[in-house]
């Protein structure tokens, strides 16, 4: 298996290594992942959740492997810090995108991946996630959190409606479109074209046009699930 193994394939690996375990072994979690841990990527992280009461804010969490994606948005490494979940400093991410899942999982003691879309601290976040249970006759005693990276965009920084105007430049560049065909296809000059996508840019906190184009697509996409 290559270093930079496709997260459905170390997914794949831990679930056959799972599959393998009985309620009666009491595996341990290196069981399901000892093998994957030299595969995962830049993007992935592997976490291990301690269920130790039935209250989940009394649950600990120990990042197995942090991930070594960086970014100026957020220090992920650090945010996820070991720690009880009751102490996370987002505790509506918690409640939102972790918790509910946990929960899920060790009712039905069943791998649970999914594509999950949610906020931390503000800032747009999206990764695939795998959760794996202990099997157990009585309540799991672990749950395995694996995640891959997909995007991670600040929101933009204010949140007024588009005119006409911007909302077609909006379309034309998420469609790929440059500020001299935008313009051609507006009618209007290239210059006016480039003066409202710079206004964009500071409405949106973006960077540069590339990023510009990046927050509207997730922008964008919100819309259409909303």
């Amino acid at each position: 298996m290559a270093k930079d193994t496709p997260f459905s394939a170390v997914t794949r690996t831990m679930i056959d290594n799972w599959l393998q375990t009985t309620p009666e072994d009491a595996a341990r979690p290196e069981v399901v992942y000892n093998d994957i841990l030299s595969h995962l990527s830049i993007k992935m992280r592997l976490t291990l959740f301690t269920v130790t009461s039935d209250n989940p804010k009394k649950w600990h969490m120990k990042a197995i492997r942090h991930s070594g994606f960086t970014s100026r948005i957020l220090n992920i490494n650090k945010i996820f810090a070991d720690c009880y979940v009751e102490d996370f400093k987002d505790q509506k991410y918690m409640e939102d995108a972790v918790i509910p899942r946990l929960r899920q999982v060790m009712e039905t003691q069943q791998p649970s991946m999914e594509l999950v879309k949610t906020r931390l601290f503000g800032v747009n976040l999206g990764y695939d996630r795998i959760l794996i249970p202990q099997k157990s006759t009585g309540r799991p005693e672990w749950v395995i959190s694996s995640s891959y990276a997909q995007f991670l965009l600040s929101p933009p920084q204010q949140h007024e409606r588009l005119d006409v105007a911007d909302e077609a430049i909006v379309q034309l560049l998420i469609e790929g479109a440059t500020a001299k065909e935008i313009a051609g296809t507006l009618g209007v000059s290239p210059r006016t074209v480039e003066h409202r996508i710079e206004r964009l840019k500071v409405r949106y906190g973006a960077r540069n046009t590339v990023h510009l184009v990046a927050m509207l697509v997730t922008s964008h996409a919100e819309k259409m699930v909303e």
